[in-house]
This record gives C-alpha cells, sequence and structure tokens, in this order.
C-alpha cells in the first residue's frame, strides 16, 4: 500500500484529516494510522477512498501510478 498517495489525495483536495475521517465515519486518529501505515487499511475504506477520490484502488494501492480508475461495467 502506498500510504503516502492516502495524504497527497487528501492534501490535494484540501481537506484536513479529520474531514476524511467523518467521511469514513471513523475517528480521526484512527485515520491518521491509515494515513501513516500504522493501521492495516481495510478493503472498504480503500475502496470508498477510490470512489471519493475518483481513483482506481491499484492506484491506492500502489500498483499503478495511473489514476484513472476502470470503466464501471
Amino acid at each position: 500500500m502506498k500510504y503516502q498517495r492516502l495524504q497527497d489525495l487528501r492534501e490535494d483536495h484540501d481537506l484536513r484529516q479529520q474531514d476524511i475521517a467523518d467521511i469514513l465515519n471513523c475517528q480521526r486518529n484512527v485515520y491518521r494510522r491509515y494515513e501513516s501505515g500504522e493501521r492495516e487499511v481495510p478493503v472498504w475504506v480503500i475502496i470508498s477512498l477510490a470512489e471519493y477520490y475518483n481513483v482506481s484502488t491499484d492506484y491506492l494501492l500502489g500498483l499503478t501510478s495511473q489514476k484513472t480508475p476502470y470503466p464501471k461495467e
């Protein structure tokens, strides 16, 4: 997982950790641990963030540098 991408995307959208925690319905401290790599990011969080930022899950996971999500069928 490319944890730095979580922070970069958040900052690119001018959001605070609390803003993303609110979107995910979790505590800021929990999200901070996701972003720092201290805590494993659940699949549902990866999917939710990919949808929110309109990027692919592969991009968040560091499997590609292509941000564009795959077309939905």
